[in-house]
């Protein structure tokens, strides 16, 4: 008979023995499940447009087949090997992956929807905007939509659809780093507007810059070279001078969309542009991963970047018409309209409809009884300018490290972001600390102020947010990808600049995302450039690198017109809102000359190069076809505009 204190030496004995089973097998049972293979499939697929999937858990390589047709595969990481440019034809497909013995091992059965619906989202969104004017909820349609294919059309999907709208899509807009960046710079901005609104600041630069400006044609032209002069950044140009020349163009009976054309038409063409910019680090990265894979060509992405800067038709072109129209007072179409109606109004309200509400409540004024003094709005401008600049600058140079870099090279390695950020925080501080040693306001009144700047944001950062998780609806769908696969098959090189430039321009007029389309088209477009060209016997030769060049401009330039001519681009509501217009009066007034630039850009430009016409040659006959244009067709908004203009004035 054991003993007690046997029986307890071997009860813990026992359970150590059985945990330790229990581990081996939950270990085995691991390892077992880890060696299992398991096939890794995109969630949508698209009938004819190419896609990629992947067998893991596999040392060895498997025989996968599609439709009884042997896959090939490529080994990746460790157990894992993949299949690229996999194309389905029909719609229902079966996958089956087999074993050494030709026993199936795992089968799943592929849909592939019609390439054709992942469009539909982008374009009844974009319709029901222009057709009801009401951005919001076409937007949410629009990602309801999309929501509803991916669940697969059925009574269920469009349930699951309503739930994913918000929960999924918008947030994961929401959740984007740069996103919100983009927010909190828009909200920081609105917040010292508010401040150096009611402080006197805006009207004190209000005043001074209208004893310079005499009438319509001095106003519209200082709101084009202020935009010029905002070159580092197309959001704060937007903001910056939108919110410093609405009160001025006002005053000049100039209408809220003319403004707004002039913003929007400067904002993001000078910044694409400018060798120093926020859009140049993110060009030259595309750039450069594009090319790593073209193993004849050497040269470096930002001299190629440069090298393209010439072949940049539309935004140059969309300068120089800018200048024309301000400079020459002529417009034609619904923006002639909108003129006559402000200065027939003697100022913008008559231009505004009713739909406008929310923008005039969310207007700010100067307090009563505040000294105006337009130092108080120049300081803190400069400001932010400065600290965005300098934050640009000294990110970079930690990006690069230790050595001597070029100016060009540290604006292009520069954390844009987070530089926007610190400029406008910093700008409310100093308008804040301003506001306080001189004793215009107490902090209360301050505080108050500040937040009904921020409040004055809400609304088209509601929009931007739809926008944004509309185009991640747009990614899920692989729009993109069946855009650049329907055109994007045999081509010939002369047509290569200017079918890219159609397919950015349809792409980022279909999503609102002119980054986003450079982001994905720049490093499909390089080598497909470089491909046909050397089937051709070009790539690398005097006739064929102003080819290559052109393409890569086409990229950044479709993407440019493709903002311009869309109710969905960040710069299109950003623009709206910094001149207070209605978003959707903003896209009728501009469209046609979006439309009229983009149509000479892509003949003069695109097509000329293609056919080997110098830019220097080209670019010159499209400026003075848009000028004939414009005096054949523009009229002045009205014939006694200096008579309102004066009654604008004593007002």
């Amino acid at each position: 008979m054991p003993s007690r204190k046997g029986r307890r030496w071997r009860k813990p004995q026992c359970l150590m023995m059985l945990l330790s089973l229990c581990l081996l097998w939950a270990l085995g049972g691991l390892a077992q499940a880890a060696s299992e293979p398991e096939l890794i499939t995109p969630d949508v697929i698209l009938q004819g447009v190419p896609f990629e999937l992947s067998v893991g858990g596999l040392d060895e390589k498997p025989d996968l087949r599609l439709n009884d047709q042997p896959v090939i595969l490529a080994p990746g990481e460790a157990g894992q090997w993949n299949a690229e440019s996999l194309e389905l034809t029909q719609s229902s497909n079966r996958l089956v992956l087999l074993d050494a013995s030709g026993q199936p091992l795992l089968s799943e059965e592929l849909t592939a929807i019609p390439a054709w619906l992942s469009l539909i989202p982008a374009i009844v969104a974009i319709v029901l905007a222009l057709v009801f004017r009401q951005v919001i909820l076409s937007l949410f349609i629009g990602i309801l939509l999309g929501g509803w294919i991916l669940h697969g059309m059925d009574i269920r999907g469009l349930v699951g659809a309503f739930g994913d709208s918000v929960n999924v899509h918008v947030l994961e807009a929401a959740s984007d780093s740069e996103h919100m960046s983009i927010v909190l710079f828009c909200l920081l901005i609105g917040g010292m507007v508010g401040i150096i609104s009611r402080n006197g600041g805006t009207q004190g630069i209000a005043q001074r810059i209208s004893r310079v400006i005499r009438g319509r044609r001095q106003a519209q032209t200082s709101t084009f070279l202020l935009g010029l002069a905002i070159f580092f950044d197309d959001y704060a140009n937007a903001l910056i001078v939108g919110n410093t020349m609405r009160a001025i163009t006002d005053k000049m009976a100039v209408s809220r969309a003319k403004l707004a054309y002039i913003i929007d038409s400067t904002a993001a063409p000078v910044s694409a542009i400018m060798l120093i910019s926020t859009w140049i680090g993110f060009q030259v990265g595309l750039i450069s991963e594009a090319m790593s894979n073209i193993a004849d060509w050497n040269e470096s992405a930002y001299s190629v970047f440069v090298s393209a800067i010439p072949y940049n038709a539309y935004p140059l072109l969309t300068l120089a018409f800018v200048f024309m129209t301000t400079w020459l007072g002529r417009d034609f179409g619904p923006m002639l309209r909108a003129e006559r109606q402000a200065i027939d109004g003697g100022g913008r309200r008559t231009s505004l409809s009713s739909r406008e509400a929310i923008v005039e409540e969310a207007e700010i004024v100067t307090k009563p009884n505040v000294p105006i003094r337009a130092f108080n709005a120049i300081v803190p401008m400069l400001v932010l300018a400065g600290i965005t600049l300098g934050g640009i600058y000294a990110t970079g140079v930690a990006a690069l490290g230790p050595g001597e870099h070029d100016l060009k090279d540290i604006f292009g390695e520069g954390d844009s972001f987070s530089s926007m950020m610190w400029g406008s925080l910093t700008g409310c501080i100093v308008a804040l600390l301003m506001t306080q040693a001189q004793r215009l306001m107490s902090m209360t009144e301050t505080a108050h102020y500040w937040f009904e700047g921020v409040k004055s944001m809400l609304l088209p950062i509601t929009i931007l947010m739809m926008a944004w998780a509309l185009a991640n609806v747009n990614d899920a769908l692989q729009t993109s990808d069946f855009l650049v696969a329907a055109l994007g098959e045999s081509l010939n090189p002369a047509w290569l600049p200017a079918v890219i430039f159609i397919l950015a321009g349809f792409t980022a007029f279909a999503t609102g995302s002119s980054w986003g389309v450079m982001g994905i088209m720049m490093p499909l477009v390089v080598p497909l450039a470089w491909a046909v060209l050397e089937q051709n016997g070009m790539a690398g030769t005097a006739e064929g690198m102003p080819i290559l060049y052109a393409s890569v401009a086409s990229v950044l330039a479709g993407a440019v017109w493709g903002d311009h001519c869309s109710p969905l681009a960040d710069t299109t509501l950003l623009s709206a809102m910094a001149s207070g217009c209605n978003l959707v009066e903003h896209v009728r007034t501009q469209l046609p000359y979006a439309l009229l630039v983009g149509a000479v850009a892509l003949v003069f430009g695109n097509i000329a190069v293609g056919y080997g016409i110098s830019w220097w040659i080209g670019l010159p006959i499209g400026a003075l076809l848009l000028l004939g244009v414009l005096m054949l067709v523009g009229r002045r908004p009205e014939p006694h505009t200096e008579v309102a203009t004066k009654k604008a004035i004593a007002e």
